[in-house]
């Protein structure tokens, strides 16, 4: 599946390393209601470009793993600073607004 890393230089392995790393950043430093975010482009920086349309549970089943996902994060984060922060209607942020790097062509 990753026969395409053999025949790159080291310049170009050290530039996907960049991209994936920021990919992760991305990810990773993500916060607040930016938690519960569906991320195509951490998947876009895969070398195989495949259209994946995600299973969505219907809403009650949906929200039940909304409450069971904070319940893992009181669990798993209990020293992260609580907000009072309401959603608002913003649109979905993209990797650059959630700190992540540009892509290293």
């Amino acid at each position: 599946m990753d026969h395409d890393l053999e025949s790159m230089s080291r310049e170009q392995l050290v530039a996907e390393v960049k991209k994936l790393r920021a990919g992760i950043r991305a990810h990773r430093d993500a916060s607040g209601h930016d938690l519960c975010w569906h991320h195509p482009e951490l998947w876009k920086a895969l070398p195989e470009h495949v259209e994946h349309l995600p299973k969505v549970p219907d809403w009650p089943q949906f929200m039940r793993g909304c409450i069971r996902y904070r319940q893992s994060l009181d669990a798993q984060c209990p020293q992260a600073p609580r907000i009072q922060e309401e959603f608002d209607d913003r649109p979905p942020p993209t990797p650059h607004q959630e700190g992540g790097q540009p892509d290293q062509k």
